[in-house]
């Protein structure tokens, strides 16, 4: 009787989490960023649409809104997914992600000097993948969590996941994809508490790596000579970058007003996409800017609340590993307008044109989404995952968790 009572209870719980309307904060701020997302497109592509693209000035918007709503039918799907499915979906999504990339390769639809979208240029895999390596490497890294300790079944198979992955992007050739996939790759095996010997050992590879790659490619030589050059002296740096800080110096403090940046329209490198950042600014001064900034520090700092509570360590790592890539999406897209990092080609999350960066960001979303949904679940469970964050910070505000998942006493 008492067990079935407990059984009761555990499923009464279990159908009250699924009825949490999840994190408001989070949409509320996801929503201001879309909006905000759509109508800096617009100001930022009438232009580029009719001049460069041959098309009618409305034509990115258009498209952009399509997929708009192909992330929000997403997000919302995966915001009721239970994300303990990834759990058995991880492989097959993975396998998928893998194919798509080779696909890439094959059908070698060259477009800007590379070769890095499929069907017309709508689709770019590579920012799936980027998706698909933060869920399968929070799945595989709970699944190992009590054996990460050990080189051979936690560095090593580590490194060929992503060396799959990002080698296969690398081949695109999409340097800045390559390193964004490593780089979420090495924080997810920080946060699941690998220790100072492999991470240590995973930079200095990432390092020499990294060193190969430029002096193998003409285009990773060039970006970096002009960021030294653009670090002495700005007026040294590479086009994009001078046209960029024009564009921000132009700005002000409060900007030019909605629809008349100047940049835009006298050279400007693709300010719909890469240069959007800087448009922002032009229009909207370094109080937008700001106000920009603030959404994506808001958004990422709830994702870690919700981390936090998650039931689990699956949720944790999700959650933080999902906020991370966004955010580490929107800071090097910053960075690089104001010279900060060698150009690279990340979009600005929700803001930047792009379907495939728009609808993975909201799957994102829809993710992080359900972790909140949930929280509350396995609370009077028997046992009580360790969470993680590293050897010196600790999310839940408790230092000092020992470095493996525990068993604890049911209360």
């Amino acid at each position: 009787m008492g067990t079935s009572a407990l059984t009761n209870n555990r499923f009464t719980a279990a159908l009250r989490s699924k009825e949490k309307s999840g994190d408001a904060p989070l949409l509320i701020t996801v929503i201001i960023l879309v909006a905000f997302g759509l109508l800096m497109l617009y100001s930022s592509s009438v232009d580029y649409s009719v001049e460069i693209l041959g098309k009618e000035p409305g034509y990115m918007l258009r498209r952009q809104f399509l997929w708009l709503l192909i992330g929000i039918a997403a997000a919302y799907i995966l915001s009721r997914l239970d994300y303990h499915y990834w759990r058995h979906l991880a492989v097959y999504v993975m396998a998928g992600t893998v194919i798509a990339l080779i696909a890439v390769l094959l059908i070698s639809e060259l477009r800007l000097g590379a070769v890095r979208t499929v069907y017309n240029g709508s689709i770019q895999p590579s920012e799936l993948g980027k998706l698909v390596t933060v869920i399968y490497l929070a799945v595989w890294l709970y699944a190992k969590r009590a054996q990460l300790h050990n080189i051979e079944l936690g560095l090593i198979p580590l490194a060929l996941i992503l060396g799959l992955i990002g080698g296969l992007i690398y081949l695109q050739p999409d340097l800045s994809a390559t390193a964004t996939v490593f780089l979420l790759g090495g924080t997810l095996f920080f946060l699941a508490g690998a220790d100072i010997k492999q991470l240590t050992i995973l930079m200095v590879l990432a390092v020499l790596v990294a060193w190969i790659v430029i002096q193998f490619s003409e285009k990773g030589q060039s970006r970096v000579e002009f960021y030294w050059l653009g670090l002495k002296d700005p007026m040294n740096a590479s086009y994009h970058v001078k046209r960029a800080l024009e564009a921000i110096v132009n700005g002000g403090v409060f900007g030019l007003g909605i629809g008349k940046s100047l940049t835009k329209l006298t050279g400007l490198p693709v300010p719909p996409t890469d240069s959007i950042f800087a448009v922002v600014t032009e229009e909207f001064g370094v109080v937008g800017a700001t106000f920009l900034i603030s959404l994506y520090g808001v958004l990422v700092w709830r994702s870690l609340v919700i981390a936090r509570r998650a039931p689990d360590m699956l949720g944790t790592l999700l959650a933080t590993g999902l906020a991370f890539w966004i955010g580490i999406e929107a800071l090097i897209n910053m960075t690089v307008m104001v010279g900060l990092l060698p150009v690279a080609g990340n979009a600005l999350p929700f803001i930047s044109a792009g379907g495939s960066s728009l609808v993975t960001s909201l799957a994102a979303i829809g993710i992080i989404y359900n972790v909140s949904r949930q929280y509350g679940v396995g609370a009077s469970q028997a046992e009580d995952e360790w969470r993680a964050f590293g050897a010196t910070t600790d999310l839940r505000g408790r230092n000092g968790r020992r470095s493996l998942s525990r068993t604890r006493r049911s209360r």
